[in-house]
């Protein structure tokens, strides 16, 4: 059987987020995230056009377009405009995947016999836009690969279908950077030996790509060809992180409880970067030698970062321990997850901030994840 794939995207959702909630700001150059050592959380299409783009330093996107308007953002409206989103889609397909806060994967294979997918789809957007409010586009194809690429080139508003014999023609005039796996390092490489274009990419010696860029090599050569064997993973929300830590002997050392929760809170916000996840709930629990079980939970804006963690967590248990009495157990939970396109909180982080993270998530990628941490999170005294 034929696979019918649909990828839909929502254009500059954090923007048309804003847009929904104030018809004034339609129409200018839009920029959504921090303040001015920040960095580019969205942009309008109209700051697009000037340069802007996601991830780039609120600087110098205010010397790319001086006379954008710039919003912090609500991450609260963008979660919660994603889930009504979310619902319409996935009442109405038999299988989505939820692949970010703004995007989505549809398998409608075999449903062409019922319904036409590509009409079936058309519905589906124009649901979207007229129960949320908010634009979006697709592109169907054969798999996953082609149609997030087609969606891509169909932006904004745009619908687009790519027909198995099409794949091929409409994949090989574009950048190799394109390709969802492509990033600017493996593009610098590609370039530098002449590989520009999909179609040139294709046509390389898969154990040349080997050689060049290790494992990924193969995939990278099936994606150019237009083959992607990816399901299409039915969607379900994560609910939670958390980790607990039992002692031998009850303890009433209060620094190296600190230091434990400390630890604690920044493991567990390296791996909701590494899923992608952000958290608004943090709760802290301990348990007292006399086995009573004692929570305390505090909101914060949606963020995966270690400082912010960190921080509140040790204000939790602060509040929450009252007692002169040994703990047998310290827990740290985060809640309230959602999975969205950025690792970091854009809206409060700043550029230094994520350079920072992002250097420490690259070493402990690569040399595990007690490689390197914050120094409050370590004993130096063992």
């Amino acid at each position: 059987m034929n696979r019918s794939i649909v990828h839909m995207d929502l254009d500059a959702f954090f923007v048309s987020c804003e847009r929904r909630q104030n018809s004034k700001l339609n129409n200018i150059p839009l920029i959504i995230g921090g303040g001015d050592r920040g960095v580019v959380a969205s942009c309008s299409y109209e700051a697009r056009k000037f340069g802007v783009r996601s991830a780039m330093p609120i600087r110098m996107a205010l010397r790319l377009c001086p006379d954008a308007k710039i919003i912090k953002g609500d991450y609260e409206l963008y979660s919660s405009l994603s889930n009504t989103v979310t619902e319409i889609i996935q009442e109405r397909v038999p299988v989505m995947e939820k692949a970010s806060i703004d995007e989505f994967y549809l398998d409608l294979s075999g449903m062409d016999k019922f319904f036409g997918c590509y009409q079936w789809t058309q519905e589906i957007a124009a649901a979207v836009t007229k129960e949320a409010g908010l634009p979006i586009s697709f592109a169907l194809s054969a798999n996953k690969t082609v149609s997030k690429i087609g969606t891509g080139e169909s932006k904004p508003e745009g619908k687009r279908q790519i027909a198995e014999s099409e794949i091929k023609p409409f994949l090989n005039p574009l950048s190799v950077k394109k390709i969802p796996m492509v990033g600017d390092k493996t593009f610098q490489l590609l370039s530098r030996i002449g590989i520009r274009t999909i179609h040139t990419l294709s046509e390389m010696p898969v154990l040349v790509l080997q050689q060049m860029i290790g494992n990924n090599g193969k995939e990278l050569w099936k994606k150019a060809n237009g083959i992607d064997e990816n399901p299409v993973v039915p969607y379900s929300e994560r609910k939670s992180l958390s980790t607990e830590r039992t002692f031998a002997t009850d303890t009433i050392d209060i620094p190296e409880l600190k230091r434990i929760l400390n630890g604690m809170a920044e493991k567990l916000a390296y791996q909701l970067r590494q899923e992608k996840w952000l958290t608004s709930t943090i709760v802290v629990k301990i348990r007292y030698s006399n086995f009573d079980t004692e929570t305390k939970q505090s909101r914060v804006a949606y963020t995966s970062a270690d400082h912010t963690l960190s921080r509140v967590a040790l204000e939790l248990f602060n509040r929450l321990y009252t007692r002169r009495m040994r703990i047998r157990l310290i827990g740290l939970r985060f809640t309230d997850l959602v999975h969205g396109n950025h690792q970091m909180n854009l809206f409060e982080d700043t550029e230094e901030q994520m350079n920072l993270y992002q250097t420490m998530d690259y070493l402990k990628n690569r040399f595990g994840t007690d490689a390197v941490g914050r120094a409050s999170g370590f004993d130096f005294g063992k």
